[in-house]
């Protein structure tokens, strides 16, 4: 006989720490639905997150490099399935239930736009007299609007606690959403979880690709980032002398490592300290628990600053994001005054969240390579 849904909720309740949030505790759905025979609520969440257009896309959308500049350079995709798994890992080790966590990490960013932060500034800014632009408040109008798949509703009819996730994504970078309906204090351990590893991911590898990509030079980082020496050496004392590639590999690789033991180890003592005995308690604490110790976030920010310095503003990542920038200002400009142009479901929604918005919508959805054929397609080969 196969394994039933209501076997796999008996599992969680055997199996998680009390404080994690367990699937057949959920909130439910917007939209009434049948439950599954076989899977948990979250598990079904993440299968649809998979499925959906808006995660295709993300393989032709922006990290820091342009997307199609090198065959190795990361993703918006990659990077997703990267903080997947980092985030899965933290939340098996802190008995947490890895299902929500994932499905959270493969969504969060699903309603960003094309080009990197570059790209979602723009459009913030084009956007600021009709509501703004923030990727996170994005990624639920995917979840919840944009999305086109089932015949009783619009969206793609997620839990309340993976919506929640998405509500309260909260890193360098990204920022959270006020939301009627999530006003709890905190997020589940799982989103926040999720949220951490956003942040270990982005950048552990985004020194990898700046390495890669020339712009970042080891002898400088040992100088100038402790994180990066500590890791180098430990390496070294190992495994002696190794090619470029692989020593590359296992710095970073034990840089990630030692991150996620601070995390597990720090928020194992925060969630004994707090004294939380449920999800909701959790969500009631006054401040986040999944968090690194002072003196790794210390030496993270001093990983950070080295970064905005010398990859996110270096001339060669910040001349071709300029140019993307541009190209996605004049289309918005462009169709505003060509409405009929956007895409048909955008056109649909106008009525009801304006033009400006519906061409919002459009952009934000375009893959990097689409933006710059349609520029190309409307204003020629001025790129």
């Amino acid at each position: 006989m196969p394994r039933t849904r209501q076997e796999l909720e008996a599992i969680e309740r055997q199996t998680l720490a009390p404080y994690a949030q367990f699937s057949g505790d959920s909130r439910g759905r917007t939209h009434e639905e049948p439950a599954s025979p076989w899977r948990t609520e979250y598990q079904r969440d993440r299968d649809r997150v998979i499925h959906s257009r808006a995660f295709r896309r993300l393989e032709y959308k922006t990290q820091v490099f342009l997307n199609g500049t090198g065959d190795h350079l990361r993703t918006r995709l990659t990077h997703t399935m990267e903080v997947a798994a980092i985030a899965r890992g933290i939340s098996r080790a802190l008995k947490l239930n890895e299902d929500l966590t994932e499905t959270i990490a493969l969504a969060h960013d699903l309603g960003h736009s094309p080009f990197g932060h570059r790209g979602e500034h723009v459009l913030d800014r084009l956007m600021r007299k009709h509501g703004g632009f923030e990727h996170n408040r994005q990624s639920l109008r995917v979840v919840e609007e944009l999305e086109k798949k089932y015949p009783g509703f619009t969206g793609l009819n997620l839990t309340w606690e993976v919506r929640e996730g998405l509500v309260k994504h909260f890193t360098a970078f990204d920022h959270p959403s006020k939301r009627k309906g999530f006003e709890a204090k905190n997020s589940s351990l799982e989103a926040q979880v999720a949220n951490l590893a956003d942040e270990i991911t982005y950048y552990s590898h985004d020194l990898d690709d700046g390495l890669d990509a020339g712009l970042l030079d080891e002898k400088d980082l040992r100088r100038h980032v402790r994180v990066w020496n500590l890791a180098a050496r430990k390496v070294k004392r190992e495994h002696g002398d190794l090619p470029d590639e692989c020593r590359r590999y296992f710095i970073i690789r034990t840089m990630i490592d030692g991150q996620v033991r601070d995390v597990v180890e720090t928020t194992e003592k925060l969630v004994a300290a707090a004294g939380v005995k449920s999800a909701d308690e959790v969500r009631l604490h006054p401040r986040a628990l999944v968090q690194y110790s002072p003196a790794r976030r210390a030496v993270n920010l001093e990983m950070r600053k080295y970064l905005y310095n010398n990859l996110y503003f270096s001339s060669q990542v910040d001349q071709a994001n300029t140019r993307a920038v541009r190209m996605l200002e004049e289309l918005f400009i462009y169709y505003l005054s060509h409405v009929e142009e956007i895409g048909v479901q955008s056109r649909r929604r106008a009525p009801k969240v304006g033009w400006h918005r519906a061409v919002c919508d459009y952009i934000a959805g375009m893959t990097d390579r689409y933006a710059l054929q349609e520029y190309q397609r409307v204003f020629g080969l001025r790129v």
